[in-house]
């Protein structure tokens, strides 16, 4: 399998929107622009909602069959690792390996070594074509990543290994985002040295990228230095490929995507300066959709809304604190639960929706309702039921979300 030039995460927690997402890559298709979609949700996710792996196929499946979709398409067992692989063999076919956790974590001596050893070509003066600056490489250098990522790479190709003996064919990416500290460029291309070394054929990788990446709102961090790393870490991918013999297709990946609106421009205009390819995470803000549809459609499903609401707030603490390292929520401006019950259907939708210069929208808010789907899982039936009563506009709610705000303005076509 060969994951296309431009793929979007569109993960769904209750697995009802797979038409809507997929209606809005066919309307990016019909601009010119082709994407695949990569129907994504972790483990965590499923224990969370009580659903299986399979859910997620029949979904992709479906949809795909009920819009005639032609190009390939992917189901991704999102941030496994060796612990939760195994629920995933038959039905994904997109493995998102993720390390983070063994970032940090001590590797022997002897592979230090080996890996100093491997790398010892780039010592002195490393020139990246098309980046202006040089980078000072001393045995130190290689020998202080290895020491804070070999263990995470041979983690990597554990998980790599046992999905390759179960599983003749499948698109890997590994993941390395949920943490504290930004990779660097440089990290970057040793990380990938690494990848290759191990015999990884990984087609996306997923940085930490400076900066808040926090989930379904915008972009926090020096917009400056975002532009100068996505640049230089496309420019060592591209070289990486060639030095290391890793696919030709091997692509950056955004996690946390969906909402960086301040970024989509400039990813975009890098991307096509440089004729590269990207992966976009938007999974969590399909599930902000659903709770905007049934505000929108208001009676019951507004009072659904705020019911979910007012159990998130309750037990807030809980729910943010998986999470603690993709969002902010600055509990001080939390609506309280009884002034969301005397909200319009209106001032709920506009509160919640990611326009952020509408004087209604509040982050804070948006941030709390991202991580409550747990709470609109407790509600079973009665929430899904909701779901497809409500369906049209909620998909068009959806729809809308991922082509208006996600796709046209990272390619910059016309909404």
């Amino acid at each position: 399998m060969k994951l296309a030039k431009y793929s979007f995460g569109v993960g769904d927690r209750f697995a009802h929107q797979g038409i809507a997402q997929l209606t809005a890559l066919i309307k990016a298709k019909q601009k010119g622009i082709n994407i695949v979609p990569v129907w994504n949700k972790s483990n965590r996710e499923h224990e969370i909602i009580h659903s299986e792996p399979s859910a997620v196929r029949t979904e992709a499946d479906n949809a795909v069959q009920a819009l005639d979709w032609q190009d390939s398409y992917y189901v991704d067992a999102d941030h496994i690792n060796l612990n939760t692989v195994d629920r995933f063999i038959d039905s994904a076919n997109f493995f998102t390996l993720d390390v983070a956790d063994y970032i940090g974590k001590p590797a022997t001596d002897a592979e230090i070594q080996e890996f100093i050893s491997i790398n010892k070509k780039y010592l002195g003066d490393l020139k990246i074509p098309s980046i202006a600056e040089s980078f000072t490489i001393t045995e130190q250098t290689i020998q202080n990543i290895a020491h804070k990522f070999l263990f995470a790479i041979k983690e990597a190709s554990k998980i790599y290994n046992h999905i390759a003996t179960n599983k003749d064919d499948f698109i890997a990416e590994v993941s390395m985002d949920e943490v504290d500290e930004a990779q660097s460029p440089i990290e970057l291309f040793f990380i990938l040295s690494g990848l290759a070394h191990f015999n990884i054929p990984v087609q996306t990788i997923a940085p930490k990228f400076t900066g808040r990446f926090n989930k379904g709102v915008d972009y926090v961090g020096d917009i400056n230095q975002f532009t100068k790393e996505f640049e230089q870490d496309l420019l060592v991918i591209n070289f990486a490929i060639q030095e290391f013999n890793l696919p030709n297709n091997l692509k950056l990946s955004v996690h946390s995507g969906s909402d960086k609106f301040a970024i989509y421009p400039i990813m975009g205009d890098l991307i096509k300066k440089h004729n590269a390819g990207i992966h976009v995470k938007t999974a969590g803000t399909t599930w902000l959709e659903e709770i905007i549809g049934l505000a929108l459609a208001d009676g019951e499903a507004l009072q659904l809304a705020k019911s979910i609401y007012e159990k998130a707030y309750q037990a807030r603490s809980d729910l943010c604190k998986p999470y603690a390292t993709v969002i902010d929520i600055n509990e001080a401006e939390l609506p309280t639960p009884a002034d969301v019950n005397n909200w319009t259907s209106e001032k709920f939708v506009n509160t919640l929706r990611h326009i952020q210069t509408h004087p209604d929208y509040n982050p804070n808010f948006r941030q709390l309702i991202h991580v409550a789907y747990k709470i609109a899982a407790e509600y079973g039936n009665v929430y899904t039921q909701m779901l497809e009563k409500y369906n049209n506009i909620i998909g068009q709610q959806v729809t809308e979300n991922i082509y208006q705000r996600h796709i046209a303005r990272l390619f910059n076509l016309e909404a």
